[in-house]
C-alpha cells in the first residue's frame, strides 16, 4: 500500500509533461520523422518527463485529476502546446524539403521517384539528400538540446491547467507563409538559370526548327541545374541556422507575452 501511495502521485506528476513532450517529439524535426519508431519516442518522453519533473513541479499550479473531464481538457491542452512548438521548429526543415522539390521540378528529377526511408514515402532524390543534410545540420547545432530547452521553458510560460495563449497558434499560422517565401527565395537562382537556358533553346529552335532540340535541351537544363545546386548547397546550413534562430525568437516572444499576461 505504501508503494502504491508513492507511485500514484509520481505517475500523476509525470503524466502532464509526458503528454506535452510526446506531442512535441511527434511533430519535431528529425525526431518526428517516420524513421524513428513510436516506442522510441515513448521511451524518450518518459525519460525526459523524469528529467523535467522538478521544473514542472516548480510552476506551482493546481494539476487536475487525469480521470476527470478537466483532466481530459488539460491533456488536450498539453498535446496542443507540444504539437504547436514542434510544428514551429519543423518550419526550417520544411523550407529545405520544399527547396528540394522545386529544384527537382526544374531540373527534371521529379519524374524519377524513389523510396524515402526517412519519411517513409516516395520522393525525389534531391529532396531526400537535402533532407538528410538538414537533419545533419540539426544535430550539428545541438537541435535536440534546443528542443528540450524549449519544452522546459514552455512549462513556465504555459503551466499545466492554465490554458494556452491563442497568440501562439496565430503566430505559427502566420509564419506558414514565411516557409513558402523562404523556399522560393532559396530556389530562385536555380529557377532563373534553368529558365534562361530554356528561353535560349526556344530562340534556337526558332532559328533552326529542323533540329531536334528537345532531347539536347532537357539534358543541358539538367546539367546546368545541378551545377547551380552545387553552388547553392554550401549556403544551405547557414540559411538553416538563421531560419531556426528566427523561429526560436518567435517562440521566445510568445513566451514573454505569456509571462506578462
Amino acid at each position: 500500500m505504501e508503494l502504491v501511495g508513492f507511485l500514484l502521485p509520481l505517475m500523476h506528476a509525470l503524466w502532464w509533461p509526458f503528454c506535452r513532450i510526446m506531442a512535441l517529439l511527434s511533430t519535431a524535426p528529425a525526431l518526428g520523422e517516420g524513421s524513428v519508431p513510436v516506442p522510441v519516442r515513448v521511451l524518450l518522453s518518459v525519460a525526459l518527463s523524469f528529467v523535467l519533473l522538478p521544473m514542472t513541479q516548480a510552476t506551482g499550479g493546481a494539476m487536475p485529476d487525469p480521470f476527470s473531464l478537466a483532466g481530459v481538457v488539460a491533456m488536450a491542452e498539453q498535446a496542443l502546446i507540444g504539437g504547436v512548438l514542434g510544428l514551429a521548429l519543423q518550419f526550417a526543415m520544411a523550407v529545405i524539403t520544399m527547396l528540394g522539390f522545386l529544384t527537382s521540378s526544374q531540373v527534371g528529377f521529379s519524374m524519377a521517384q524513389m523510396n524515402d526511408p526517412v519519411n517513409g514515402q516516395v520522393s525525389d532524390v534531391i529532396s531526400g539528400l537535402l533532407s538528410l543534410l538538414a537533419i545533419l545540420v540539426f544535430f550539428g547545432i545541438d537541435g535536440h538540446l534546443v528542443l528540450m530547452g524549449v519544452v522546459g521553458q514552455s512549462f513556465s510560460a504555459w503551466p499545466v491547467g492554465a490554458g494556452h495563449a491563442p497568440l501562439l497558434l496565430e503566430a505559427v499560422a502566420l509564419n506558414l507563409a514565411w516557409v513558402f517565401s523562404a523556399a522560393v527565395l532559396l530556389a530562385l537562382p536555380i529557377v532563373f538559370s534553368t529558365m534562361v537556358v530554356q528561353i535560349g533553346f526556344g530562340f534556337l529552335n526558332r532559328v533552326a526548327p529542323s533540329l531536334n532540340l528537345f532531347s539536347l535541351g532537357f539534358s543541358l537544363v539538367t546539367v546546368f541545374g545541378l551545377m547551380m545546386l552545387v553552388q547553392l548547397v554550401r549556403f544551405i546550413p547557414e540559411h538553416y541556422v538563421a531560419m531556426t534562430n528566427q523561429i526560436l525568437e518567435m517562440i521566445q516572444q510568445q513566451m514573454r507575452m505569456a509571462h506578462g499576461r
